[in-house]
């Protein structure tokens, strides 16, 4: 790069860095926070709850990096034209790749660090998570809840044992979960224990009896029944791996064995398609951001500060692509559809920054013909005034 896009870049990047450490602390911060009780109450350590918050970063990551790119690039160019600087590059006849290049190039570094997070980093840490998670509820179970006392552990989800056996044996296994608004569960085993990984339970010759805001029940026996610790629920079912703790080898050639993709095979289809236009948005936000900024104007021009669109078309845009990756899930729309918004959203954003570097253009050739001609005149005034001839 030249050294002015060099400058550029280094601006660009240290603000977007800027934005993105604050921003992101905070979001983890409110997630590790709704994590705390399930540590606590289980008598973890606090080595146990870094480890946990340090899993759930990575699930951040990728939707807090387009929004801090986007703040970067419009803040930097927003600075720049403040303070006269885009002004003089337009003067000095600067092409306008040499405000578009250092924005693009940053966008796609933050492409890669997305993509790798995304398709490598997440996956790995949401399964270490899962399994701290069961980790803490087998804790949990197996040697905190007081035999004979009903104990809370979480909002609407309560257990009780009567008795405590030998390794993690417990008899007399009751639970209530009432935390799905549309219905009630109850689940009763006359005998369940916790795996030798720490990861399921598995309750034994009991009943679940499950009843609807209508106040019908339904009872189901069950010989065996098990659950996955980290996601002691009905609503997430049987013990299984969710698509979004598969890799993306995985996601492109699911194995058509596997129970956890028979049992939901539209949720690892969304998640395919999804983690392919996800990892892309730092350049479409980049793009709004070239077209909110990306040209010098004066302060009366400016009646609403560029960050103001290029943040707010970002949030639509990415809660379009929620609501598309959403119907996919839900089979209710198609993976077409999810790749044509995001391939023609980037082609307008190109076609509007064209249109503004071409109108730019026009206007510095308009710019400099006056200048030649007033400076022909001055020439010749000063020619008359000095009682010279002219040729």
């Amino acid at each position: 790069m030249a050294k002015l896009e060099s400058y550029i870049f280094a601006r660009m990047l240290r603000m977007s860095l800027t934005a993105l450490i604050p921003v992101l602390a905070i979001i983890w911060t409110t997630q590790v926070l709704g994590r705390l009780n399930l540590v606590t109450n289980s008598g973890q350590s606090i080595s146990s709850f870094f480890m946990l918050a340090t899993y759930l970063l990575p699930t951040i990551i990728p939707i807090v990096l387009p929004f801090a790119l986007s703040i970067g690039v419009t803040q930097t160019l927003n600075t720049m034209n403040v303070d006269s600087e885009m002004a003089v590059i337009d003067a000095a006849g600067a092409p306008r790749k040499m405000i578009y290049k250092p924005a693009l190039i940053l966008a796609a570094l933050t492409c890669v660090v997305s993509f790798t997070v995304d398709n490598m980093v997440e996956p790995v840490s949401r399964l270490a998570m899962r399994q701290t998670i069961a980790a803490a509820y087998a804790d949990l179970l197996s040697t905190v809840i007081e035999e004979k006392t009903f104990r809370r552990i979480d909002e609407g989800l309560y257990v009780e044992i009567s008795e405590r056996g030998q390794g993690r044996t417990l008899r007399g296994l009751f639970v209530a979960d009432s935390r799905d608004p549309r219905f009630e569960m109850l689940y009763y085993a006359r005998e369940g224990a916790v795996d030798a990984k720490g990861g399921t339970l598995i309750m034994k010759d009991g009943e679940i009896h499950r009843k609807t805001l209508e106040g019908s029940v339904s009872v189901i026996h069950f010989d065996s029944y098990s659950f996955d610790l980290s996601e002691l629920s009905e609503q997430k079912g049987q013990a299984r791996l969710k698509a979004g703790d598969r890799d993306l080898l995985f996601l492109l050639n699911p194995d058509l064995s596997d129970r956890d993709y028979l049992a939901h095979p539209a949720d690892f289809r969304a998640e395919l398609h999804r983690r392919l236009t996800d990892w892309f948005f730092p350049v479409t936000f980049a793009l709004m951001s070239l077209v909110a900024a990306g040209s010098s104007h004066s302060s009366r021009e400016l009646g609403v500060h560029p960050l103001v669109y290029s943040l707010g078309f970002g949030f639509v845009y990415r809660w379009l692509t929620f609501f598309l990756a959403d119907r996919i899930e839900s089979e209710t729309g198609t993976p077409e559809a999810l790749y044509l918004f995001v391939i023609l959203t980037n082609i307008a954003l190109v076609m509007l920054l064209v249109r503004k570097s071409a109108r730019l253009g026009r206007r510095r050739i308009i710019r400099t013909s006056l200048e030649f001609c007033m400076s022909a005149v001055t020439r010749l005034l000063a020619r008359f005034k000095s009682g010279g001839k002219v040729a």
